[in-house]
């Protein structure tokens, strides 16, 4: 690999940056929103998978007694 001076390495980085597309105010709000909804949904559903495993593992101890 060759050696690049730190003003050559400067410039690159620079010219690189400029190259990147950044996201809106608006998109990043929009994804910030989806992101806290699914992990809402997600959160619902394993709660109710939770509960549902729970009381089929007490019904199926309880014929122990």
């Amino acid at each position: 690999m060759a050696k690049v001076s730190p003003a050559q390495f400067v410039r690159q980085v620079r010219q690189e940056i400029s190259r990147i597309s950044w996201a809106t105010r608006r998109d990043t709000g929009l994804a910030t929103i989806t992101v806290f909804v699914m992990a809402s949904i997600a959160a619902v559903f394993f709660l109710l998978v939770d509960m549902v495993l729970s009381n089929v593992v007490q019904f199926v101890l309880g014929f122990g007694s």
